[in-house]
């Protein structure tokens, strides 16, 4: 297969040299190695896990920073190297090393591009893990369906990644699909980077449901929400809690716990309920739909101060049901198109299949442009 080549191979080196020395100003890689050796003399404290949230806070960080600038490095030295194989291609008139040195050049390009969306996370909670809520809308059962098919989608994305989820909540519908499911990406930025999911997502088909095979529309809400934090943690009274133990269920092929380990929290002020039962005991389970709890009420706070709730959003007008951010259609035509950003496809079935990063970076440079008056 030919490899497609760039007509202006300088114009494009000094383009992406341009970015990549922006990205690093932005980084500010000298502060980040320095944070690195402070991090690193954290964590060879013999003490350190003498607090386990603490030891965890400082390996997490650890590990983001080591891999930031090991990423900008790594993309500074290919740079570097990509100038000297384009030369060499040259004075030799080497076909084959031209196309190696093209191929490498778009690589470059996608990557450098991805880091520096990366750079856009620098709202105050884009750090955070998220939590994420689907919950099906108008449509009945299509619309079950609907949110089961956006979970197989981030999960798929997250798995495409390597990202961990942990699954909070599933409560599977009766026909088909879910009723809601809750789950964790446990990265750092995964807020930031879902952040541009939050809202409702709205799909078009043949009902598979509908014996007369007639079209049917579908709605489902993703919401999404940093994790708390230590430092921002909503306080819960235990006596402002009830806490009902169950058997747990779960998603198709999943091993099941057989013990009543499962756990459902009842805030009885706000009335707000959370489950889990993804851990395998009752105690890991109470913990886990804790921090669900604290999530919600920390978001419930949040809203009541709309102006703060928008910045932390990034929100750009009201999203409910009816004001759809994403439209995917799969007839009478193929097509996925974002209403803000305008990003779109044809290719439906990766899209579904996970492959939505052209999405979530258009969303995440949506966020960041400013609002016009």
């Amino acid at each position: 297969m030919a490899v497609e080549r760039s007509n202006d191979v300088p114009g494009d080196l000094s383009s992406l040299d341009a970015t990549l020395t922006s990205i690093e100003k932005v980084l500010d890689v000298p502060r980040l190695r320095i944070e690195l050796g402070d991090l690193e003399e954290q964590a060879g404290d013999p003490g350190l896990w003498d607090d386990t949230a603490k030891a965890q806070d400082v390996t997490t960080r650890l590990s983001s920073v080591r891999a930031d600038i090991e990423r900008v490095e790594g993309l500074r030295r290919r740079l570097d190297d990509l100038s000297v194989l384009f030369e060499m291609a040259a004075e030799e008139a080497d076909e084959g090393t031209l196309d190696e040195a093209h191929t490498e050049l778009q690589g470059l390009q996608r990557e450098i591009a991805s880091l520096e969306v990366r750079t856009l996370l620098s709202g105050e909670y884009d750090i955070r893990e998220a939590l994420v809520q689907i919950t099906p809308g108008a449509g009945g059962v299509d619309s079950q369906d609907w949110a089961l098919m956006l979970w197989r989608m981030y999960y798929r994305w997250a798995e495409r990644h390597g990202y961990p989820l942990d699954v909070h909540e599933w409560q599977e519908a009766e026909e088909a699909g879910v009723k809601s499911v809750i789950f964790q990406c446990k990265v750092p930025y995964a807020y930031g980077t879902l952040a541009g999911e939050h809202g409702v997502h709205r799909l078009v088909r043949i009902s598979p449901f509908d014996n007369q095979a007639r079209r049917q529309t579908s709605f489902a809400m993703v919401d999404v929400t940093p994790v708390v934090d230590t430092t921002d943690a909503v306080e819960v009274d235990e006596k402002e809690i009830r806490v009902d133990v169950f058997r747990s269920s779960g998603p198709g092929g999943q091993g099941v716990n057989t013990t009543d380990s499962a756990v459902r929290i009842t805030h009885l002020p706000s009335g707000i309920v959370v489950s889990c039962q993804n851990e395998r005991s009752q105690i890991q389970n109470r913990a886990a739909a804790m921090i669900v709890l604290q999530t919600k009420l920390l978001e419930r706070k949040r809203e009541e101060e709309q102006a703060q709730m928008d910045a932390i959003r990034g929100s750009k007008g009201d999203i409910a049901f009816g004001s759809q951010i994403r439209n995917y259609v799969l007839h009478p035509y193929q097509m996925v198109k974002d209403l803000r950003t305008g990003m779109e496809t044809g290719a439906t079935g990766p899209v579904l299949d996970g492959e939505i990063d052209d999405f979530v970076e258009a969303a995440i440079r949506w966020r960041r442009t400013p609002s016009e008056e």
